[in-house]
C-alpha cells in the first residue's frame, strides 16, 4: 500500500490540471470553426465532451505529464539536484520510497502506455484516410515523449541548459491547443494561436516559478535554468511578462471572436492571476514562491474551463 502511495506521489497529481488546460481549450475551439475544407461546411455547436478524440487526447496528455514527472524525479535524483537544499515537495528517489531501477522501469512502462494511447488517438482522428496527417502526428507524439523524458534525464538534458521554457511553451501551448484543434477539424485557423500562446505562456510561468523557487539549489547542482542564467530579479520581470502576455493574447482572441457575454467569462480567472503577480512582486524570499505554483496552475485550469464554456454556449 505504501508503494502505491509513493507512485501516486511521484505522479505529482497537482500538476495534472495544468496539462489538461490545453486539451480543453483546443477541443472547445472545435465548436466555433466555420469551414473545414476537407469535410465541408459545419454550423452550430458541437458537444466535444462526447467525442472519443477528446477523451483519448485527455488520456494521452495525462500519460505525457506523468511520464515527465517520473523522468524529472529520476533525472534530478540521479544528478543530485534533489538534495537537502530543495524547497519543494520531496521527490520519490530523494526520499528513497522508490528505487532508481523501479523508477526507470516505471518510465519505460509509462512511455509505452502513452505511445499506445497516442496511436489510438491518431487512428480515431484520422483513420486510414489521412495517412500523411497520421504520420506527422505519430512523429509529433514521439517527439513529445522524448521531450518529456529528456528534460532532466541524460547528459544532454535540455532542462539543464535553460531550454525548458521553450519546450514547455511549444508542447503545453502550441502543440496541445492547435494540435487538438487540428485533430477535430483537419485544418488550422490562425486565431487558435492566440489561446494556444495563452496556455503556453501560463505553463511557462509555472515552470519559471518552480525555477525561481529552486534557483539556489539549481545553481549549486549546475542546472542552468533561465532563472539561473538571468538572475532572480530579471526572472521576476520575465515572469510578469509571461503572465501579462497570456492575458493579452486571450483578450485579443475575445476581441476578434466576441459574440456574447459568455465569450469573456474567462476574465474571472484574471483576478487570481493578478493577485498572484502582486504576491510575486512583494515576495522577498524565494522559498515563499512554492504555494504560488499551485495557484497559477489552478488559475490556468479555471481559465481553460471558463473559456470552453464560452465556446460551447
Amino acid at each position: 500500500m505504501a508503494k502505491i502511495g509513493a507512485w501516486i506521489s511521484a505522479a505529482r497529481l497537482r500538476t495534472l490540471p495544468l496539462s489538461l488546460s490545453g486539451i480543453i481549450v483546443g477541443s472547445s475551439l472545435y465548436n466555433n470553426f466555420i469551414l473545414n475544407p476537407l469535410e465541408g461546411a459545419i454550423s452550430g455547436k458541437v458537444n466535444f465532451f462526447a467525442t472519443k478524440i477528446f477523451w483519448l487526447a485527455i488520456a494521452t496528455t495525462l500519460g505525457l505529464q506523468i511520464l515527465s514527472n517520473f523522468a524529472n524525479d529520476y533525472g534530478d535524483g540521479v544528478k543530485g539536484t534533489d538534495n537537502e537544499d530543495r524547497i519543494g515537495p520531496e521527490r520519490a528517489l530523494q526520499s528513497g520510497s522508490i528505487s532508481r531501477d523501479e523508477m526507470f522501469k516505471g518510465i519505460i512502462i509509462t512511455a509505452i502506455i502513452t505511445l499506445i494511447l497516442a496511436i489510438l488517438l491518431i487512428y480515431t482522428a484520422f483513420g486510414a484516410r489521412y495517412f500523411i496527417y497520421s504520420l506527422f502526428f505519430f512523429f509529433l507524439g514521439l517527439a513529445a515523449i522524448v521531450a518529456a523524458i529528456k528534460y532532466t534525464m541524460g547528459n544532454s538534458a535540455y532542462g539543464y541548459r535553460g531550454l525548458g521554457d521553450i519546450f514547455v511553451f511549444v508542447f503545453f501551448g502550441l502543440v496541445s491547443v492547435i494540435g487538438c484543434y487540428f485533430l477535430f477539424t483537419k485544418n488550422i485557423n490562425w486565431l487558435t494561436f492566440l489561446p494556444a500562446a495563452t496556455i503556453g505562456l501560463l505553463s511557462t510561468a509555472v515552470l519559471n516559478l518552480n525555477n525561481m523557487r529552486d534557483h539556489v539549489s539549481d545553481r549549486k547542482a549546475g542546472k542552468n535554468t533561465v532563472v539561473v542564467k538571468m538572475g532572480l530579479l530579471n526572472a521576476k520581470k520575465y515572469h510578469y511578462t509571461l503572465v501579462m502576455g497570456a492575458l493579452f493574447c486571450i483578450s485579443l482572441f475575445a476581441y476578434f471572436t466576441y459574440e456574447n457575454y459568455t465569450d469573456i467569462l474567462f476574465v474571472v480567472a484574471f483576478v487570481p492571476l493578478l493577485i498572484h503577480i502582486i504576491k510575486v512582486i512583494k515576495t522577498r524570499h524565494h522559498e515563499d514562491l512554492d504555494p504560488e505554483l499551485k495557484k497559477v496552475a489552478l488559475s490556468t485550469f479555471l481559465l481553460a474551463i471558463l473559456f470552453s464554456i464560452g465556446q460551447i454556449f
